[in-house]
């Protein structure tokens, strides 16, 4: 993958590494594979820590949220927040053929507050179911990859109170 945003307002990760790792309650488990012909529907709700490498990464680590749908039909529709140490977040939409374990899923970012406000950029990742228990499922995201490109900073005006 090649950057295609200058160093100076973007954020390329090349091969990120690891992990975020997220926990869906009991209620926003994606279902189990179906024993017999049918469509199947759930609604998710997973967060986790979002820890990425990478020389011109935005920051080391989020806080990250999702909230989504999938059906058997359509596929998986999806927003995410992700909110750095500081408090500001970075918006996503999310999409893919399914929110099962191994399918690939595609988010762009389409905003932020602070610093992401103006937040472009596009990225992929699998999720990999590790546990399941009562209290719902615990797993992580593989192959994290993708591109930010944050909005120029804006100078200070001249003059004026300080």
């Amino acid at each position: 993958m090649r950057c295609p945003v200058s160093p100076s307002i973007g954020h390329c990760w090349r091969g990120l590494a690891l992990v975020m790792v997220l926990l869906a309650g009991a209620c926003g488990q994606p279902p189990p594979p179906a024993a017999a012909p049918g469509d199947q529907a759930a609604i998710f709700s997973v967060s986790g820590s979002l820890l990425l490498a990478g020389r011109e990464r935005p920051s080391l680590g989020f806080r990250a949220e999702i909230i989504g749908f999938s059906d058997s039909q359509t596929g998986m529709v999806g927003r995410s927040v992700w909110i750095d140490q500081r408090g500001d977040k970075a918006f996503s939409e999310l999409s893919g053929e399914s929110a099962l374990p191994g399918h690939s899923i595609k988010g762009r970012f389409i905003g932020g507050t602070g610093r992401y406000a103006g937040v472009t950029g596009e990225y992929s990742f699998t999720w990999q179911r590790l546990s399941e228990s009562e209290d719902g499922v615990s797993g992580r995201v593989g192959d994290l990859a993708g591109w930010a490109r944050l909005a120029a900073p804006v100078a200070p005006a001249q003059g004026g109170q300080q």
